[in-house]
This record gives C-alpha cells, structure tokens and sequence, in this order.
C-alpha cells in the first residue's frame, strides 16, 4: 500500500441491540467503566493511519452520542437506516466528500478492537481490495434442518469466523452498495457478502480472539469478569483537605451548593470534600497532589469548580485503563450538618466520576467542639480512593 492511501473508517452505531436485554441500546452501555461506542472508537480516532472516523447512528440517540465519545476524534454522524446494510451505505455516502482510498466498516458493538488489528486491516485492503478478518473455528459445526435433526457436519479446517473491520478500496465498496440499493437488495448481513454478490474477490487477514461482538446479556457479563481479571494491580490513596470560613452565605461541599452563614477562603471554590478526593486519586495513581495539576499560584483557576479537578483525577485513571473501585469522604465539622444532604453528595461524586452511586461513600463527624473545626472556623476532609490499574510484572515501572 502507498504510504500517501488515506484511510477513513465507517463506525456502525445504529442498531438498537435488542438481544442484548434491557438497558437501552447496547453500544451505550458500560463495559469495563466505559462506554461500548467509547472502546470501539477510541483505536480508530487515535490511529496514526486513520484521518477520519465517520460514525452512523440514530438520531434519537443523539444526545448519548456526544456524551459518550466526549474528546474523540470523529466526524459529524450520518444517520442510520433500517438495517445494517443501510447504516453502511449512508455512512460511505458520508464519507465520499473526502475522497478516501480505503475505508474500514467496524460494528459499534465490537469495543475490544487492537490498533495493531486495524494495521492489518489497513495493509490488507491496500494489497488486496477488500479482506476480512477472521478466527478458526474451534468447536465442532453442525448444519441441523427445520425439524431440529443433523443434516451435515461441515470440515472445521476450511471454515472460519468473520469479524469486523472489513476493508476495502473505497469506491469498490461504495459502488457495490449503490447497486444493492438500486436493485432492493438488503439482505447482506455483512459487507464481505455484499462484496462477493457484486463481483469482488475477497481476501482474509488475521483476526483477533478478544474482538468479539457483545450481542447478549452473557456476553456483556463474560467481558466484564475478563476485564476484571486484568485489572489485577489494586491501589488505594489518601487525601485530605481543610479551607477556613470567611464571608458568605454558602459553600461548596462534595459539589453539592450548602446554604451557610459564612462562606470558604479559597481560590478556588473550597470544595473540600473534593479536593480531598482528588489527591486520594491521584495518591493511588502517583500521581502528584491537586497543587501540581492546579496551582493556586495561576490565575486561571481563581473561582473555579472542583468538579473540574475531580474529572480530571478520574480521566487520568481512564488514561492508564483503570477503573475506581471505591471512593469514601469524610467531612468533618459542626455546622453545616451534612446528614440531610449526604445522599445527593453522593450523586453528585458519581455523576463527575462516572462511578456507581453504590461505590461512593460520604460520612460526617464532628471533632466534639474541639480544634478549629469545633470552634467552628473551617471544615476538614479526609477521603480514600481505591483503584484498579492493569496489571504489570514489572514493578520497578
């Protein structure tokens, strides 16, 4: 392939995943802390290769869209069909602006995608016009009839397992669908046998075990237990925080707005129950402290709010392809009583984490009317954040 090929992607993102059970559709559910459509997008939108990803999807789904694929690389999404074939077309239609010599066609529901399959994807549709990834089969294949009977039992050696991304020239695959289209034809359950109905030959390169569909409830659980398992490096971290009272007529506690008689000190907004939070993250991550990511020293983080720095704490987990197991807060005053208010701290913490509300503790207590927090002049937070982070053998790193 000619290094100057480009490459663009089709992302098929508009099926509502029935099978999958309840929950809404299944590329915007949470596997392994992020979304389906997240993991299956990331690779192409930071592959080296890839100049542009054009994601199809349904237009109810939109504002899940967005929220979802937060700070990735992609263009404006196409809006999908009534199958599968359709959502393709429309997203090769899309793309046909820009001219691209190869495209990938990658299912949504395919998020364990490796940059190193895509490379082979790349370099397949460049030598060959179109090629497939594909598996061995491993277990025995039957061909059983209407009555529920065995009718053959095909050879294993020949047959193989076809994934996605498919790769093809870009005008092959496009011209090949229009003429579907123009013929009613929209029975193709993948776009290699629409390939072959019109005519191309098409290749097959080596595919990948971890790259499978997530179709059922059994699938989503059976990845869940897989990426569980190679989250096998547990850290916790530790962090505490105090901002005296000034004047006002509230504070910011757990990003949760207090009526109050005084309001923080602070540079920013005081937030102590997160500020506390941030550094027991970034302690299990060593990762520095809060005053490294934001000094108090710049300007710009005059006023700002502490969910800022808490999503920035959790991003930087999300980075090393960790997840946050727990995270508790300890706040420690007289007044204002937290008691009422501790469960909507607690949905405020998941919501800028990301975290189940189930994982995020806040607990309250005073210091029996001794010390600076007794004599009512500030609050202190304490707070504990466990983590889990890929494991590694090597642990001098």
């Amino acid at each position: 392939m000619a290094k100057s090929e480009r490459t663009a992607v089709v992302l098929v993102a508009a099926g509502r995943g029935l099978r999958a059970g309840a929950g809404g559709p299944k590329q915007y559910r949470s596997i392994g802390g992020r979304p389906v459509i997240f993991r299956a997008m990331e690779p192409f939108s930071c592959h080296p290769d890839v100049f542009a990803v054009q994601p199809v999807t349904n237009p109810d789904d939109t504002a899940m869209f967005v929220s979802a694929v937060a700070g990735l690389r992609h263009e404006p999404p196409a809006k999908g069909g009534a199958t599968r074939q359709a959502s393709v077309h429309a997203g090769l239609e899309a793309l046909a602006k820009h001219k691209p010599d190869i495209v990938l066609i990658h299912d949504a529901a395919r998020p364990f995608v490796s940059a190193g399959l895509i490379s082979r994807a790349i370099e397949a549709a460049g030598r060959t016009g179109a090629a497939i990834p594909v598996i061995p089969v491993a277990d025995t294949i039957k061909v059983v009839g209407d009555g529920g009977d065995v009718e053959g039992t095909p050879g294993r050696a020949r047959l193989r397992i076809a994934q996605t991304p498919q790769s093809f020239r870009f005008e092959a695959i496009l011209d090949a669908h229009r003429r579907a289209a123009r013929e009613t034809r929209s029975d193709f359950t993948d776009d290699a046998a629409l390939a072959e109905w019109a005519g191309l030959t098409v290749a097959t390169f080596e595919g990948d075990g971890a790259n499978m569909k997530l179709t059922t409830p059994e699938d989503f659980v059976r990845e869940e237990a897989r990426l569980a398992a190679q989250l096998g490096d547990i850290r916790t971290g530790t962090g505490y925080d105090v901002h005296a009272f000034g004047e006002g007529d509230h504070v910011m506690i757990c990003g949760v707005r207090v009526p109050h008689t005084k309001g923080f000190l602070a540079h920013s907004d005081g937030d102590v129950g997160l500020h506390a939070l941030v550094d027991a993250i970034l302690g299990a991550l060593a990762d520095g402290d809060i005053g490294s990511h934001f000094p108090p020293s710049d300007p710009k983080w005059k006023g700002a709010s502490s969910d800022r720095f808490l999503k920035h704490a959790v991003d930087r987990v999300a980075a090393r392809e960790g997840r946050i197991a727990n995270l508790e807060v300890t706040l420690i005053c007289e007044r204002p009583k937290i008691g009422p208010l501790r469960d909507a701290m607690r949905a405020r913490i998941a919501e800028i984490t990301g975290v189940n509300i189930s994982r995020v503790a806040v607990k309250a207590t005073t210091s029996e009317r001794l010390g600076f927090t007794g004599r009512e002049e500030g609050i202190a937070a304490t707070a504990s954040a466990t983590i889990r982070l890929p494991f590694s053998e090597n642990w001098s790193e």
